[in-house]
């Protein structure tokens, strides 16, 4: 954290696509320069000709990430706050309660909130070379798998319409044998027409086959034009069906290249043991939590602070006689996510993870609040061995849970 001496100006950014709008205030609040430039080279450069008028300069910015916040990280002598949307809007209301927004009020309520509350919030750290672009990596591999069970929704929706027998004979859908059986037979009357023999060729070939599914299999495509739609639904929504299949493989052929380079890159990091410790985490895991908690070991001072920002840690209401606790929703996203996953896995991988989340059920609690509280307990963990960089140690874990008699131990042991 940065004293307050160390900046001579205090600055903040309502940015947009096109133009962002700038407010340099001084710290007696005073505003001292504003200016909007376009999002081009020449319009950066004047940024960073006006910042250099007021540097050291800190600045704040309603995001933490996108091209802005690259752009500023490389603008000499500038400390970036990122500001919490909800925040934002309360900083906006402090300076016009009325519900008045401009971009002028904007940028100039965020300096001014910057000037005067700086001191209780964290700059973003420009992180090193590497882990941003596996951050960013791991972020759109995240996204481009959500695209593909959009499409894999929409292509068993399209079945669902004239094909029920290919849903009856795959569970897995995204497995990429079963796009390339649409492919093959887009059609029931297709599918009956093949025969066994390109049945059976079709299975093996695309290792498919079964000893416990190779007969239901074959009966299913036997019947399958015994209930099926009319001529003019199946020619339409076979079209449909073969474009999404071919669509989930060429964004399957992606998803591996991108694996492929986020495990090149993850190997080269100096925390790659650290992370791959972890049990459950695996090589999909592993870099996502990598790359959301980051270099910098002063980012998370406490456990707590890195629960709360994964949202595993609930918040509390309570006013007078009223007190509840609610999920926490305003969290880092993709952590939260990731977090969610790794503790779902590491139920198969570590026996007192697995006690822990059985005896929640046993409470009473749903399969979500379960694994959000083993999350909750996991980061707990990993959160100590982030800064003491050590690697997960089983027994090393038993012997503390025996020192401090923790009740998922005796659980374990009786």
């Amino acid at each position: 954290m940065h004293p307050g001496s160390s900046f001579a100006n205090f600055g903040a950014l309502d940015w947009a696509k096109q133009n962002h709008h700038a407010v340099i205030v001084n710290p007696p609040g005073q505003i001292v320069a504003e200016f909007s430039f376009a999002h081009t080279l020449e319009g950066w450069q004047q940024w960073r000709q006006q910042a250099a008028r007021f540097a050291p300069l800190a600045v704040a910015i309603e995001t933490s990430q996108g091209t802005v916040v690259d752009q500023l990280l490389q603008t000499p002598d500038c400390t970036i706050y990122p500001l919490n949307p909800k925040a934002a809007r309360a900083y906006r209301d402090r300076k016009a309660p009325s519900g008045t927004k401009s971009d002028h009020l904007d940028a100039w309520s965020f300096a001014d909130a910057l000037r005067v509350d700086f001191s209780n919030w964290k700059p973003l750290l420009a992180q090193g070379p590497l882990l941003e672009q596996l951050r960013l990596l791991c972020r759109d591999e995240m996204a481009l798998i959500e695209e593909r069970t959009a499409l894999v929704n929409q292509l068993q929706a399209a079945l669902y319409e004239y094909y029920p027998a290919a849903l009856a004979a795959f569970d897995d859908w995204v497995c990429p044998g079963a796009w390339a059986f649409v492919e093959a037979f887009p059609t029931p009357q297709t599918l009956v027409s093949a025969g066994k023999r390109r049945w059976e060729k079709f299975l093996h070939t695309h290792k498919l086959y079964r000893a416990q599914t190779y007969q239901k299999r074959l009966e299913i495509f036997s019947q399958a034009t015994d209930f099926c739609a009319s001529s003019a639904l199946t020619q339409a929504k076979s079209r449909l069906a073969v474009t999404r299949a071919k669509q989930l493989r060429v964004l399957q052929t992606q998803l591996e290249d991108y694996r492929q380079q986020i495990e090149k890159l993850f190997a080269q990091h100096s925390d790659h043991d650290l992370f791959g410790s972890l049990p459950g985490a695996g090589s999909k895991i592993a870099p996502r939590l990598l790359c959301e908690l980051g270099e910098d070991r002063h980012r998370f001072e406490a456990p707590e602070i890195l629960q709360c920002h994964a949202g595993t840690a609930p918040i509390s209401y309570q006013s007078g006689p009223i007190h509840k606790v609610q999920v926490r929703w305003h969290c880092n996203k993709a952590l939260r996510h990731t977090v969610y996953l790794w503790a779902d896995l590491s139920r198969h991988a570590c026996p007192w993870a697995d006690t822990y989340y059985r005896s929640l059920r046993k409470r009473g609690k749903s399969h979500a609040c379960a694994l959000r509280c083993l999350g909750q307990r996991w980061l707990k963990i990993l959160w100590k061995m982030w800064q003491t960089r050590t690697c997960y140690n089983a027994e090393l874990h038993q012997q503390n849970q025996l020192r401090h008699g923790s009740w998922v131990l005796q659980l374990q042991t009786s």
